[in-house]
This record gives C-alpha cells, sequence and structure tokens, in this order.
C-alpha cells in the first residue's frame, strides 16, 4: 500500500495508505543495520499453454539476512456463506506468475507500449495506481537503476500531462500522467492512464527489486481518479470474469513465487471451498472480521467485528499495538519495555479498573482520566491542538494517551476472564514488557516455535488458523537463525479502526478471491 496525493490545478483528492514491504531486526535496544545484496531477476516469456493460459516463468531467491535491511527501508518509507467458486473460463483467464522477493515482496512483469518495454511491478490489492519510472527523470539516481518508459518509443502513447506526487515517510516520488497500451500476460489492455516517474527522492527506490506498483485497488481510492487497470480489464471484455485470485507459493524452495489470475481461479492452488465475505467499504479490499484468538482464548477487540482489509502489497500481518503485545507475551517476543506503559499502570491502574467495574463505556476512560481527547468516536493526545497549532513534538503525551487506551483493553479482556485484580495486574505489566519495538515487528526464539500458540481468525464464521511455522519468518540455519514474529503494530483509531490487515503472511496460507462482480473476498487453503 502506498501513502499518495495527486493533483491538478483545480483538483486535490488524497488518500492515505502505506506500503509494508519489509521487516526490521530489533534485539533489546539495539538494530541491527545490515547491507543490501544485489542480485538478478530473469523473466521468461512462455509460449501459451494448450489450456490458453499464458504463463510468465520468474525465478525467486530465499530469505537471508543481507537482505533484510533493505526490504526494511522500503517500510520505512513510508454475502457471507461457503460455496465453491464455479466460474472458470479457461480461454478467458490471463495467468501472472509472480516473483517471491525474500518473502516480503511479490511481484510479476508487464509491458507499456508498443512494442512493449518491460517493467516489473508489485501487484498491489491496497493501491489502484499504475506507476513507472520514466525517461525523463534524469536527476534521481534510483531512475538509472530501473527500466524506464520511453514515450517516443512507442505508437500508441497518448500524452497527458498532469501531475502527479505520491509522497512518502522521508521521501518522495513525482511525475505525469500518460497515456498507453498496457501488457498483463496474454492481454493488451488499451489506452490505459498511468504515472510516469520523473522524481525518485530517496534511497529506497535505489534498492527496490521493482520497477513500479500495478494497484489493483478500487477506483475510489485512485489517485487522480485513474481508471484502473484491472477496471479497464474488465471494461475491453478481457476476461471472462469480473474476477482475479492470488496464489502466493508457501514452499521457500520453490522457483516460481506465486500466481495472480486474471478472470477466475486455478482449482490446482487452493482445496475445499472458498469462504466468501462482503466487501463493506469500496476503496480497499474492506471486510469485517469477527473475534481474534491466541491459542484457544478470544482477545475480546473483534468479537463484535473488525474492519479488515486484504493486501499483497504489505508483507506481514498488521493490526492493534494492545493485540501484538498480547501476541509478543504468548509467543515470547521480545519487544521493548514501555516506561508510559508502566507509567500508567501505576499512577491510573486502579482507576482504570474502578471505571470499568462502574460501567463507564472503555473508549470513555481515558478522557475521564484526562489522558486522551475524545472528539466523537476518536481519542486523541490532550496536547494534540498545540502541536498542530505550534509544529512541536508532545511525544511523551501522545505515548500516555496510547498506553492508557491500551491498558483499557487488557484490563477489560481480564474482567471478562474474571481474574481478580491483583492477576489482572500482573498479566498486563508482562504485557507492557512485550510491547512492540518502534518499528513494529518483534524478534523471537527460534527453538521455542514448536511451542507456540495458534493464530486465528474469524472470517465469516469461519475460523482461519495460522500455525507458528506459518506467522514466524525464519532465515539462516544453526546459531545464525533469526526469527521475526509474522506481526506488526498498525494503529488506526475509530471510526475507521481498529483495522487489521492481512499480508502476504495471510495469503500464503489461503488462497484469495477478488470478485469484483459480487462484491466479495473467498478465502480457501492454499496448495
Amino acid at each position: 500500500m502506498i501513502m499518495s496525493l495527486c493533483w491538478t490545478d483545480d483538483y486535490m483528492p488524497g488518500g492515505i495508505t502505506y506500503m509494508f514491504v519489509g521487516i526490521c531486526l530489533n534485539m533489546g535496544n539495539q538494530i541491527l543495520w545490515l547491507v543490501f545484496c544485489l542480485w538478478a531477476l530473469t523473466c521468461l516469456l512462455l509460449p501459451a499453454t494448450s489450456d490458453g493460459l499464458v504463463r510468465i516463468s520468474l525465478k525467486k531467491r530465499p530469505l537471508d539476512l543481507d537482505s533484510i535491511n533493505a526490504a526494511r527501508l522500503a517500510r520505512q518509507e513510508g454475502k457471507s456463506g461457503v460455496g465453491a467458486y464455479s466460474r472458470f473460463h479457461n480461454s478467458d483467464i490471463d495467468i501472472v506468475p509472480l516473483k517471491n522477493f525474500l518473502d516480503t515482496q511479490y511481484f510479476g512483469e508487464i509491458g507499456i507500449g508498443s512494442p512493449p518495454q518491460k517493467f516489473t511491478v508489485i501487484f498491489d490489492t491496497g493501491s489502484s495506481n499504475l506507476w513507472i519510472p520514466s525517461s525523463k527523470c534524469y536527476f534521481s539516481l534510483a531512475c538509472y537503476f530501473h527500466s524506464r518508459y520511453k514515450s517516443s518509443q512507442s505508437s500508441t502513447y497518448t500524452m497527458n500531462g498532469t501531475t502527479c506526487e505520491i509522497q512518502y515517510g522521508s521521501g518522495s516520488i513525482a511525475g505525469f500522467f500518460s497515456q498507453d497500451s498496457v501488457e498483463v500476460g496474454n492481454l493488451v489492455v488499451r489506452d490505459q492512464d498511468f504515472i510516469e516517474v520523473t522524481r525518485e527522492g530517496s534511497l529506497t527506490f535505489v534498492l527496490a527489486k521493482f520497477d513500479g506498483i500495478l494497484g489493483l485497488g478500487f477506483q475510489e481510492i485512485s489517485v487522480g481518479n485513474a481508471v484502473p487497470v484491472w477496471y479497464n480489464m474488465m471494461q475491453q471484455h478481457l476476461v471472462g470474469d469480473d474476477v482475479f485470485s492470488f496464489w502466493l507459493n508457501k514452499d521457500p524452495e520453490a522457483a516460481e513465487g506465486g500466481e495472480i489470475v486474471f478472470g477466475g481461479v486455478d482449482e490446482k492452488h487452493y482445496k475445499g471451498k472458498h469462504t466468501y465475505v462482503p466487501i463493506t467499504r469500496k476503496g480497499y479490499w474492506q471486510f469485517s472480521m469477527g473475534d481474534f484468538l491466541i491459542g484457544d482464548h478470544s482477545t475480546g477487540v473483534c468479537q463484535w467485528g473488525c474492519p479488515a482489509i486484504v493486501d499483497s502489497g504489505t508483507s506481514l500481518l498488521a493490526g492493534p499495538t494492545a493485540i501484538v503485545a498480547e501476541i509478543n507475551n504468548a509467543i515470547g517476543a521480545e519487544g521493548i519495555v514501555s516506561a508510559e506503559c508502566k507509567e500508567v499502570i501505576t499512577q491510573y491502574g486502579e482507576l482504570i479498573w474502578d471505571l470499568l467495574i462502574s460501567g463507564i463505556r472503555p473508549g470513555q476512560v481515558c478522557s475521564q482520566l484526562g489522558l486522551c481527547i475524545c472528539n466523537g468516536a476518536q481519542c486523541v493526545s490532550t496536547r494534540i491542538e498545540s502541536v498542530v497549532e505550534k509544529e512541536e513534538s508532545s511525544v511523551g503525551d501522545d505515548l500516555l494517551c496510547t498506553a492508557c487506551e491500551t491498558l483499557v483493553i487488557w484490563v477489560q479482556n481480564q474482567l471478562k476472564q474474571k481474574e481478580t485484580k491483583e492477576a489482572a495486574f500482573n498479566y498486563v505489566n508482562k504485557l507492557c514488557e512485550s510491547l512492540p519495538s518502534p518499528m513494529g515487528e518483534s524478534v523471537i526464539d527460534c527453538e521455542s516455535v514448536l511451542s507456540m500458540p495458534n493464530i486465528t481468525f474469524t472470517i465469516g464464521d469461519k475460523p482461519f488458523n495460522l500455525t507458528p511455522d506459518q506467522y514466524i519468518l525464519k532465515t539462516g540455519e544453526g546459531i545464525a537463525a533469526v526469527c521475526i514474529s509474522g506481526f506488526m503494530a498498525f494503529d488506526i483509531p475509530p471510526p475507521r479502526g481498529p483495522l487489521w490487515i492481512l499480508g502476504d503472511v495471510f495469503m500464503r496460507v489461503y488462497h484469495t478471491v477478488f470478485d469484483f462482480g459480487e462484491l466479495q473476498l473467498g478465502f480457501a487453503e492454499a496448495v
């Protein structure tokens, strides 16, 4: 997912997304900065097979320590029911195999122009635009490390020129819209608007293993309101069904990283039937997720439903800090000791307990204590107004508000389990020590993986389990082995949150159908 902003003289849409494509190693108070290892990517176009499908062969490199830092840098920038999906028409399906980069990025090859100029892109369900580097990018080093689009060499190019900027945490990408034919597998999409990038303002893009992004989200979040590639595939009748599906290979030794199928599903990549849930909000592929369990115990946070999105551009699983801390505690992950969390327990723990016992709504507790200001459904630090006005940092106050809200969730869960006050506060003190690192990820002991609990998402009233070997990322062997939790902290306040992001860690285990025609998502066990 990408944080994007694009405008013309009379139009300035805005949207916030995030691209999580990496992982950070945090051991105690020391962050390991590792050098990037360059490698070569070869893409070979195979002839059409007898079933009418075009497959693009892509190689894969397994996760290694030298490459984790590059992925981390990229991240810093930035109708219910169960049934088989039966619409499968070979002549109207296009299959694009994917490359798996370090279990953090899955990407494939496309062509733009006539004749087609080749680019490697991430197929991202968390954004909706197509962008690639331009030959007019003269002053950004990153552009010289990637394929660049040359409009003068395409007979189907049409000039647009609307300027665009894509903002990241520590840099930005700028460019302009153009129009040309786009080749995806054996499909050719005519008159597709895309962004020619003329400035890549960060070292991150020098290190990136992809040239650009092909967004598969809804037009509602499209920068510049450009029609997404997937929309044009449907409108130009290039696919038989308004469906695409993802299969991400979980075999770390396999040459093929995965497949994206436009126009249907490939039945050989899943077993059983898909569980379908309706899209609750167009923009991202968003649905309502039910209860979240650690082992056999409910966290209570999503008992009545939480918004969640499926995002192929996010490498890990992202969720509320309070729940990620509970996961960390259950799996023995090393977080950071939060002084703010301890401070709130010491000074306000008894009051929080008493307020919850008295019937005060959980969302109002921290405002009652004066640690947060609630405006409708959203609570913020008591000093947020002065921060905005004076453009000064009030990190300490903001952390106290966050720590208070996190503590309320934990205490509320303990009350539901009818724990004594003493037992409850012993537990939440341990959770304080399991809060995720500032970058969101946590390192764990590889030898303890087998003893860790399963994690369960409830989707369409059915459990979707992740075993420890599925939600733990491991690199190296023996004493060189490093294991990282597949869960990262990511907080979105109400009314949009708390929000879960089901990234590649989840999609490797569950084959996913994105049904645009019926506005639903389907999940089945991947094989």
